[in-house]
């Protein structure tokens, strides 16, 4: 790296701490670039300097030796080579007095590439290059990682992790006590049951947390019972636990704002039973959608009964409900969302007396009203939004067209994927 030399600033107390578990080794630190994809710095000559070792100028009639050079014309050009000064002799300090307080400042401009990289420069840069004020939000999102690169990066403070769609099939080496994660999206990845345990274990603080798509076990589920935290859960489309332990988690997590259990491959009738039953009173928005033939009316009533305070209610592709059911929705004093697309013994007639909901602001009715008869239920409710949605955004923590790097509104400063470094 080379040495750069700056005005002149008073040293300070160093007073970050040691950075890494396995503290400096150039063999480690290479296997951690290496496995999030990232190549090493090229070393550089010792004595190399960021200066021209030609310095063009026009002549001057005092000038030392030169060589004139005629290029058709009557001016002089002269080429002069700078004596090479030592760094002694060079005006100003170096990076290495500078104080770490003012290094993290500048560190924290790098994109992830460039952090990693100059963590090689120096024991010094290691430890600040590595320190958890730097790495507070990072994505790696669709990577192949090293097994065991995951949970050292969370080791060092990380707030916010998303990392959907990538692979990370090996268990881990390493065990870790504690991560400070808070938000999490681990969704569609493909990773090792092991490797999953070792990642949620040590996460006790989680507050955002979406799994989407993953094979679960009871074991994972009930390690996330202990994040009494959580008021964001998405295990839309997850499979692999028990009734049981879903009613240990849904009964330690208390604080519940929005839960995503829809599409879950391997519910049964019982598990649907233990979610409307024990699901948090707190509750504003439910997804409970995909349970063709296990959600029936009398499950709505216990969790209408249980979750008065709900806003948003999603029970599309629930053939056993019908309009009997409408009743229970009068019961819920802040509805303003409701889905129940492809519930096909629902007459469509009967949707009119949703209307008489004063709350209700938007309805979703896919697959059940013709076109004909969906233009006239748009006229009969004018001050209902009819089938304006076709996906539910609950627990999710991206949506839309959203292609950055954002989970629930947390934008991630770290990156792979088309980094800046500003």
């Amino acid at each position: 790296m080379h040495r750069k030399h700056l005005q002149e600033i008073p040293e300070q107390s160093r007073n970050v701490p040691a950075g890494f578990r396995w503290g400096w080794d150039s063999g480690k630190t290479s296997e951690l670039l290496s496995g999030m994809g990232v190549s090493a710095l090229e070393p550089e000559a010792a004595d190399s300097e960021n200066i021209p070792q030609e310095l063009l100028s026009r002549s001057r009639p005092h000038s030392p030796a030169r060589k004139r050079l005629k290029r058709g014309s009557d001016k002089d050009f002269v080429i002069a080579r700078r004596p090479k000064q030592s760094r002694e002799n060079l005006p100003g300090i170096s990076w290495d007095a500078l104080p770490d307080e003012l290094l993290l400042g500048i560190f924290s401009f790098l994109c992830l590439p460039d952090l990693l990289k100059v963590s090689r420069v120096c024991k010094r840069w290691y430890h600040l290059a590595f320190d958890e004020s730097l790495w507070q939000t990072l994505d790696l999102t669709g990577k192949n990682l090293h097994p065991d690169v995951t949970s050292r990066l969370l080791a060092r403070g990380v707030v916010a992790f998303r990392c959907p769609r990538s692979f990370m099939d090996q268990p881990l080496l390493e065990h870790f006590s504690s991560f400070r994660v808070q938000h999490m999206d681990l969704s569609n990845a493909v990773i090792n049951l092991s490797a999953l345990q070792g990642i949620l274990r040590p996460c006790s603080k989680l507050q955002n947390l979406s799994l989407e798509g993953l094979p679960l076990s009871d074991p994972i589920v009930s390690d996330l019972a202990q994040n009494t935290s959580l008021t964001k859960l998405n295990l839309c489309g997850c499979s692999g636990f028990s009734e049981s332990a879903l009613k240990t988690l849904l009964s330690s997590c208390c604080k519940l704002d929005e839960l995503n259990l829809s599409w879950c491959s391997d519910f049964t009738e019982k598990h649907v039973q233990v979610a409307v039953a024990h699901v948090s009173e707190t509750i504003t928005q439910l997804n409970l959608s995909g349970y063709r033939r296990n959600l029936q009316k009398s499950d709505v009533s216990t969790l209408i009964r249980r979750c008065p305070k709900l806003v948003h209610l999603d029970l599309s592709d629930s053939v056993l409900l019908k309009n009997d059911c409408f009743e229970e929705f009068f019961h819920l004093n802040y509805l303003q969302h409701l889905s129940l697309s492809r519930c096909y013994d629902i007459i469509p007639e009967t949707l009119l007396e949703l209307g008489e909901i004063p709350t209700l602001k938007t309805l979703q009715v896919f697959g059940i009203v013709p076109d004909a008869t969906l233009e006239l239920l748009k006229e009969a409710l004018p001050q209902i939004q009819i089938n304006g949605s076709h996906f539910s955004a609950i627990a999710r923590p991206t949506t839309g067209s959203k292609t950055y790097q954002e989970i629930w509104g947390i934008k991630c400063r770290l990156t792979l994927d088309k980094p800046s470094c500003l």
